[in-house]
């Protein structure tokens, strides 16, 4: 049974997803204050944390910054009424999985929910899979697919689990470009239309951290009107 932490200040939100998540057979627990959020998301093991960026005592940045901080690796889905894609994009970079905009459809909540745990159920499988290499170099840029770590050089890259199964994806199939709607469907699980900015926004955070010059990518190219593809050995080895 899938455990789950709902910090979210209002009631009839927390109870309505509280209710459906029972209806998927999960085990909830709910909180309204940040702080004690906080202290019972570090406290206890969870399968997932839906966590509400407006909340009395710490804010929800605050609380998936905390999480992260901790090396707690469970997936965190985080609910917002703003529109912002800055508070998006913040979101994201601390080290959310996914995040729902208020107002939201229950469809569409349980569609998420459903797609994070079909990837945690099966994160592993590509790695047991023998086909699959599990230590991957090219050039500077070496990955552990076991261990999920990344290196640059002598320096270890820090990438949350989104950018770690991007990387490892594209890497694991060099030259091979993928469309934003094969990436969302891959990575994230579902499919919905008008979530490229999620991809997108996951691209250039990547980018960002392992390529020396995030404007001219040595390993994650773009391929206009298509989506995206890692770059062949051969043309990282001339970089």
């Amino acid at each position: 049974m899938k455990k789950v932490l709902i910090i979210e200040d209002d009631r009839d939100i927390s109870d309505l997803i509280s209710l459906h998540l029972k209806d998927l057979g999960c085990q909830t627990e709910k909180e309204t204050n940040g702080k004690i959020g906080l202290e019972r998301a570090l406290a206890g093991k969870y399968d997932l944390y839906v966590l509400d960026i407006m909340l009395p005592g710490i804010d929800g940045m605050e609380i998936c910054k905390r999480i992260r901080s901790e090396k707690i690796r469970s997936p965190i889905l985080m609910l917002t009424a703003k529109s912002e894609e800055f508070d998006k994009v913040l979101g994201l970079e601390l080290g959310a999985d996914d995040y729902l905009t208020k107002p939201f459809s229950l469809r569409e909540f349980i569609a998420r929910v459903k797609a994070i745990f079909r990837r945690i159920e099966t994160d592993t499988k590509p790695i047991e899979d023998e086909t699959v290499k599990k230590k991957i170099q090219f050039g500077s840029l070496s990955i552990d697919a076991e261990k999920r770590k990344v290196e640059l050089g002598k320096n270890e890259i820090e990438l949350t689990a989104k950018e770690f199964d991007l990387l490892f994806l594209f890497a694991s199939h060099p030259g091979r470009c993928y469309s934003r709607a094969e990436l969302l469907n891959i990575i994230w699980g579902y499919q919905f239309e008008g979530y490229d900015h999620t991809v997108n926004s996951h691209i250039n955070r990547l980018r960002a951290k392992i390529e020396k010059n995030p404007e001219n990518p040595t390993y994650i190219k773009t391929v206009w009107g298509v989506g995206y593809k890692f770059a062949e050995e051969s043309e990282t080895k001339k970089k």
